[in-house]
């Protein structure tokens, strides 16, 4: 008997005993307040949470539990951090940080479900704590509770989707686009068709009666398009006529602005659904595609997009952190007051929907360099974020840890129906199959050769199935041999990793694969976070110097290899070496810890320096003429990889020493002082001239980055035989194309002057 059941059973005989001795009081005695009680488990999919309210941020606010299909709050008597943490733990979060009374975030509406609610911390769900029960309480809203949980997601856990509305009991949660053209029904993505809204009797249709371009516009925005087009009706009075149409709404009245139908007034049909709308003609809607999903899905290349907007650091299309382009420099957005609406203009101009999320917090990583915008307050109706209210700010005004982040609705396509991963121990790893058609037009699964597979083509995979980022592509996946597909019908696949699905890389047009056994397949293994490394540049410029340095003091660093060719014949022990010496910081500025991919057991001792490497090839540093034809190279290859500081409340995890664990955690990062071996470029024979000092950090993608765009930094370089003059040094993505062009063409210095 479990230890519970027999304390119930101590309990029960106690009050057995005790029960008629209370009925002998003359007077009863007085509880100053309801004791709280367990409540019965309820079944985890009957509970949804969400954090409400404002001013806050993504991770803080009101909170809400969805009971018994409505939305309510909490009441703060008896709240502590312990359920707090539980709450958190209920919305993604690994913990609490604290709690808030007294609708600090606003007060709610509708319910109350709990009140008195006291949990030790442990339990898997507030419905286990103590409380009053659901739905009893003698609070008001005045009294809601909200919780502050600590950034960091569990791992595993899907972001919910719940967008903030207040909607009747009528609620409409789901909308659809049905086309009705026979061809349309085969095309992807589907821009026309008869609106139709999900309720608890199946799909139904909403009346065209007073329809206008405004209500067309957000439902475009909600299916993933930015703008909405007249449609020709002709065709549908026929369809109409020839239907027995459902009409569960009979008008609709959007100001064009709203993220989802659900926030636009809406009136009910009651009754007779049919008699409601005269004419019966179904509402039709027709959406313009963004530039992404205006061709076929058959195209190989992202079209070209100029735009003073861009997101940087999601997994998907159409989520990153938002940042705008002003003068000739990238910056971000600081999330003070960010919401849907602003998030939503975003979108828009991207060539997305509407905003299904305005993420504050850095949850896409922090950015880079400036942060040009603050405050920003859109109307909804601004065809560019620049048209909004914004206000400049200074560098005391906000930081990175504070910058903007948006997930935008976006067309459906069915990728994920042509490609699965299978084997694996979870849904997040597994060996490729793709959906393969045979000339007779039967459907099959068939594997991927897995030659010159590697990361890029990993990344595709993981986000055409909606799975985060690749932390790995494998080229051999003999321990997931569970699958009876055994064929290789894809070889030579190469991607760039921007791609939304495998059918647009190049491959082989006949299967050529030199390992053609299922164990050799082609294998991948995601993740919801991934690291992100990025070099200071400034501090290149500060501090690089040109030593000449004796050959009897360089027998460590030609055993590295860490000098140019022409070392090996060299007078040694006599003579010397010049060296383009700086530091390198290297900032991991992701969402995830960077962790070298070979493990423990294949690292390798350098005796030399006394400690060993993790990384075959970490960065590479070269020198280049102005027309990017290398001159001389740093053959830093291998690197210890630790952390050498981090940020405020950041800790330390990995050290070199005692063969310690290494990588660089996230708000972290790895310094390579100027004065250490190998941290050069050996330039004894390059001749006076300009040139581009470049380097470039995880240059084979051996370590999955959520944006390998900033990997590579590059400056202006200038040596006159004695001296050299380094400026202009910036992070590859950091400048407009335009900027980058004239950095290209740069002619260099004419003096110690920086023209």
């Amino acid at each position: 008997m479990e230890l519970c059941q027999w304390w119930r059973h101590i309990v029960v005989f106690l009050l057995h005993s005790w029960i008629p001795s209370c009925f002998a009081q003359t007077t009863p005695p007085v509880r100053s307040s309801p004791t709280p009680t367990p409540q019965t488990a309820e079944r985890p999919e009957t509970l949804k949470f969400r954090l409400s309210g404002f001013p806050r941020k993504h991770n803080e606010g009101r909170i809400e539990v969805f009971y018994k299909g409505e939305w309510g709050t909490i009441c703060d008597d008896d709240f502590s951090l312990a359920n707090a943490h539980v709450l958190c733990r209920q919305l993604g979060f690994v913990s609490a940080t604290g709690w808030t009374h007294s609708a600090k975030y606003g007060k709610g509406t509708g319910k109350i479900w709990l009140d008195n609610v006291q949990c030790s911390g442990s339990e898997r769900s507030v419905s286990v704590c103590k409380s009053r029960g659901w739905g009893n309480s003698d609070c008001t809203h005045d009294e809601d509770a909200g919780v502050i949980c600590k950034d960091e997601r569990l791992p595993g856990y899907v972001d919910s989707n719940v967008i903030e509305v207040q909607v009747d009991e009528n609620r409409v949660e789901e909308v659809r686009l049905r086309p009705v053209f026979t061809i349309a029904t085969k095309r992807m993505p589907v821009t026309e068709g008869v609106v139709e809204v999900k309720n608890k009797d199946g799909w139904a249709k909403i009346c065209d009666n007073g329809w206008t371009p405004k209500n067309s516009r957000v439902v475009c925005g909600m299916m993933g398009f930015p703008h909405e087009k007249k449609v020709n009706k002709n065709f549908y009075k026929l369809y109409a006529e020839r239907q027995k149409n459902h009409f569960l709404v009979h008008s609709v009245a959007c100001l064009g602005t709203e993220v989802h139908l659900a926030a636009c007034p809406l009136e009910f049909n009651k009754g007779n659904a049919t008699e409601s709308c005269p004419g019966g003609m179904p509402a039709v809607v027709s959406c313009v595609p963004g530039p992404l999903y205006a061709q076929s899905t058959a195209m190989k290349k992202k079209p070209k997009m100029q735009s003073t907007i861009r997101l940087k650091g999601g997994a998907k299309y159409g989520e990153g952190r938002v940042e705008v382009l002003k003068g000739s420099e990238w910056g971000t957005i600081c999330d003070d007051r960010w919401n849907l609406l602003s998030a939503s203009v975003v979108c828009r101009e991207l060539g997305f929907g509407t905003a299904k999320e305005a993420l504050t917090g850095a949850r896409m990583g922090q950015g880079l360099g400036p942060i040009h915008m603050s405050e920003v307050q859109c109307t909804g109706h601004e065809r560019s974020l620049w048209n909004c209210r914004f206000k400049n700010i200074t560098a005391e005004d906000c930081k990175h840890s504070e910058d903007a982040s948006v997930r935008c609705n976006v067309p459906y396509m069915g990728f994920e129906k042509t490609v699965r991963i299978s084997g694996g121990r979870s849904r997040y790893e597994g060996r490729v199959e793709v959906l393969y058609t045979e000339t007779n037009g039967t459907l099959r699964w068939g594997l991927i050769c897995g030659e010159g597979w590697g990361t890029e083509e990993a990344m595709v995979v993981c986000r055409q199935l909606g799975l985060g980022y690749a932390n790995h592509g494998l080229q051999e996946t003999w321990y997931w041999d569970s699958s009876n597909v055994t064929e290789m019908v894809m070889s030579g696949v190469k991607c760039t990793g921007d791609e939304m699905s495998l059918s647009q890389c190049q491959h082989h047009r006949t299967v050529n694969c030199q390992k053609a056994a299922a164990r050799f397949s082609a294998g991948v293994i995601c993740s919801e976070t991934a690291s992100d490394l990025v070099l200071n540049a400034p501090l290149v410029q500060q501090t690089t110097y040109i030593e000449d340095r004796p050959l009897h003091m360089l027998y460590c660093a030609a055993e590295e290899d860490c000098l140019s060719k022409s070392a090996a014949g060299a007078n040694w022990p006599y003579g010397h070496r010049r060296l383009l010496r700086f530091s390198s910081q290297i900032h991991n500025i992701g969402r995830a810890d960077f962790r070298p991919k070979a493990g423990r057991h294949s690292w390798v001792w350098h005796a030399c320096h006394g400690h060993y490497h993790s990384m075959d090839i970490f960065t590479h540093y070269d020198l280049m003429s102005a027309n990017g034809t290398k001159v001389a190279e740093g053959h830093k290859a291998s690197f210890c990889l630790e952390d050498s500081d981090c940020d405020e409340g950041v800790s330390k995890r990995y050290e070199c020493a005692n063969f310690g664990e290494q990588g660089i955690t996230v708000g972290c990062w790895d310094l390579y002082r100027h004065d250490i071996d190998c941290q050069w470029i050996d330039i004894t024979d390059v001749k006076p001239g300009n040139y581009i000092l470049q380097v470039v950090i995880n240059p084979n993608y051996e370590v999955a980055e959520s944006d390998f765009t900033n990997n590579a930094m590059k400056c202006n370089c200038k040596y006159d035989g004695h001296r050299i003059w380094v400026h202009n040094c910036h992070i590859g993505d950091a400048f407009s194309e335009e900027a980058e062009k004239k950095f290209e063409k740069y002619p260099g210095q004419l003096n110690n002057q920086i023209s």
